[in-house]
């Protein structure tokens, strides 16, 4: 379990847009660790964990786009089920909010990755310390 840097880019719309993006990272030699977007009528927003996230903000903000950074958790879960459940519930017990998630693994992959928005990092890293759901 570790401590990141996320990146919330806000974009229009539109096609091409987040392959802009991928692309000027990719350019820079900046990893994509984790991705998830949401949308709205008008505009996309792009959350990410990049291999060097200064880098990529100066690289973004120099091409007109708006970043946000955030700090969040990587948690390395256990693929089965109630691992979720098990970090969720240790969580509500310590009144710890999530503000949210995204997860992605392979079906048969013995674990994936976590990323995890909480009001409290420092209290739910201790929280989450030793839990059998994360690796």
């Amino acid at each position: 379990m570790k401590t990141a840097t996320q990146l919330a880019i806000f974009l229009a719309n539109q096609p091409g847009a987040l392959a802009r993006v991928c692309a000027a990272l990719a350019e820079a030699g900046i990893n994509i660790h984790a991705l998830a977007t949401s949308d709205t009528v008008d505009h996309s927003v792009v959350r990410m964990v990049v291999s060097e996230p200064r880098k990529a903000i100066f690289l973004l903000e120099e091409r007109g786009m708006l970043v946000v950074e955030s700090e969040v958790l990587l948690l390395t879960g256990a693929n089965q089920p109630g691992a979720l459940a098990e970090i969720g519930q240790r969580l509500a017990r310590a009144k710890i909010n999530i503000d949210y998630l995204y997860c992605a693994s392979s079906p048969d992959a013995p674990a994936g990755l976590l990323v995890l928005r909480v009001g409290n990092l420092r209290k739910a890293r201790q929280v989450l310390r030793g839990l059998s759901a994360v690796q």
